[in-house]
């Protein structure tokens, strides 16, 4: 299989050894010239390079028999090129990218997980006994020590330690069997 691609070593026509003579003299001082203008984006440096010599193509005028200074004039492509970029980039919405709409939205990520250990604890909260849940809202939520939530439950201290290791207990297999570990 012969495959000639347009400024190959191999091109047929003059036209396309013409480009690859362009490419060769002035694609070098092109790319610094780009490259300095996208900040150094190689990548779409490389793009713009190449429509630039597409261009020249089109445009057939390839050397500089005719009186055209062909070097000015692909580098004003060139400029153009990323100017229309540039304008094209910044006439549409900004693009969003990660988890970046979340704090646009006013929201952290942490916040949002908050919220959702919030329900999952909840829920689990309900799934103990009343005497249980009675227990840790005693001491852990209104920050009692145990015989202070004795005096308040009515209980003997012994059975509020009690009921908070079992509530602790419970409330570990109520989160394991929501998926908390």
């Amino acid at each position: 299989m012969n495959v000639t691609v347009i400024g190959s070593a191999s091109a047929v026509s003059p036209e396309e050894r013409a480009l690859r003579d362009l490419y060769l003299e002035h694609g070098p001082a092109l790319y610094a010239y780009v490259l300095r203008m996208l900040g150094g984006d190689t990548h779409r440096t490389e793009d713009v390079l190449q429509e630039t010599l597409l261009r020249c193509w089109n445009k057939q005028t390839l050397a500089d028999g005719e009186g055209m200074a062909v070097r000015p004039w692909m580098f004003r492509i060139a400029r153009n090129i990323v100017i229309d970029a540039h304008r094209t980039k910044t006439a549409r919405p900004q693009e969003i990218g990660g988890a970046d709409w979340l704090t646009e939205l006013g929201t952290d990520a942490d916040d949002i997980e908050r919220m959702l250990s919030s329900i999952v604890l909840h829920d689990a909260l309900r799934a103990l006994t009343p005497a249980h849940r009675e227990a840790l809202e005693a001491t852990f939520f209104a920050d009692r020590t145990t015989h202070q939530a004795a005096t308040a439950l009515g209980v003997p201290q012994g059975t509020v330690k009690s009921r908070v290791y079992y509530a602790l207990r419970s409330l570990r297999a109520a989160l394991e069997e929501r998926g908390v570990h």
